[in-house]
């Protein structure tokens, strides 16, 4: 557990780094409710990049076969806090996008392309 990073991970640092290189400005770490991944504040805008694994993909969870007293209700207390933020964040305004870590992996340039469409619809 310790090596799982909440900041900065691999999927967050390629995104943003591809997002950079477009010439967008975002900022990161904010105090914003449920601590979006990137934010575009002159926009009110923000994007998730969430865990395959610990926010339940539909297509590529895996339920852990140990430990499942702690498993189980972590995991879903991740999914409810993300409808809960994105709810939250939405009644203050913000447009709120989320995309999956398969989605990165697979083409972070069409993530990226995305991000640019809905920070400026």
């Amino acid at each position: 557990m310790q090596n799982i990073r909440s900041k900065n991970t691999k999927m967050e640092l390629k995104i943003r780094s591809l997002l950079h290189k477009k010439g967008l400005r975002f900022r990161i770490h904010t105090k914003l409710i449920g601590k979006p991944d990137i934010v575009f504040a002159s926009k009110k805008a923000v994007v998730f990049l969430d865990s395959c694994f610990f926010h339940k993909c539909p297509y590529h969870y895996i339920q852990p076969k140990s430990n499942l007293k702690y498993w189980k209700p972590k995991i879903a207390r991740n999914t409810a806090r993300a409808k809960e933020v994105k709810k939250a964040l939405r009644k203050q305004g913000w447009k709120v996008i989320r995309f999956w870590e398969h989605e990165v992996k697979k083409d972070a340039a069409k993530v990226v392309e995305k991000i640019i469409t809905f920070v400026n619809e």
